[in-house]
């Protein structure tokens, strides 16, 4: 079954505390709307379906960012996230709820770096979906780019992640090889190969499922991969010619 099939119905059967649970509460009981956060166990299918909501939740929060949300904005959410027509209106209960509500992203994206502390891949991922979404409507505004680097620190990743995923948005003929894989033009080649590898590791799809993120959003993670890997081409090249 679809991950957006089980976002409502599975979590039934699966506690959780904290502005995420309070949100759940107001349209599935009071058994959400409080307690403390639970750990995740990423073995199982309730991380994927945390993951889901986590996209969700700030999606929605990102969409309202610079104070409009268009009809296109909210088909591309739906195609970039590969939901179904038949999911569409669960999703959605989650999407307006928490557009609607009075809280800012801050809350949500607290819990989640909680609940994914040791899950660092995830959270990098997370923020990687959302810089899509924010392209939706064409364009990234200023208040979205600021908001979603808010997010990434609230994750704990650092300002040259950051700019790595920022960088990766950009036009194959703009983006700098250097920023995507975080590393400095004067850095030895096998430092940099080293980060290479280990970028190659984190987006791996294997192993993004393993760390909780649905196969439904793996596309944007093998784009991002095909840029890590261009970025490594370009850079070996350019140190045979310097």
């Amino acid at each position: 079954m679809s991950i957006w099939g089980t976002l409502i119905g599975g979590m039934l059967g699966f506690t959780i505390g904290g502005p995420i649970g309070a949100l759940l509460g107001s349209f599935l009981g009071s058994k959400f709307s409080g307690g403390k956060v639970k750990s995740i166990n990423f073995s199982n299918e309730n991380s994927q379906q945390i993951f889901a909501l986590a996209l969700i939740i700030l999606s929605a929060k990102i969409s309202k960012a610079d104070g409009v949300i268009t009809k296109d904005e909210l088909l591309a959410i739906k195609e970039k996230l590969n939901i179904p027509d038949s999911e569409i209106d669960n999703v959605s209960k989650v999407f307006n709820v928490a557009k609607q509500d009075d809280l800012g992203f801050e809350p949500y994206a607290q819990q989640i770096s909680q609940i994914y502390s040791k899950n660092k891949t995830a959270l990098v991922e997370v923020l990687n979906i959302l810089l899509y979404i924010a392209e939706a409507d064409g364009q990234v505004s200023k208040p979205e780019i600021k908001m979603i680097r808010e997010i990434g620190f609230i994750f704990n990743l650092s300002n040259i992640e950051i700019n790595s995923l920022f960088e990766s948005r950009k036009s194959s003929e703009k983006l700098n090889p250097y920023i995507v894989l975080g590393v400095k033009p004067s850095d030895d080649i096998k430092e940099i190969r080293k980060k290479y590898i280990n970028l190659s590791k984190t987006y791996h799809p294997d192993l993004l499922i393993n760390k909780g993120v649905p196969e439904e959003v793996l596309e944007k993670s093998k784009e991002k991969m095909r840029i890590i890997n261009n970025a490594w081409d370009q850079i070996q090249k350019l140190k045979k010619t310097s």
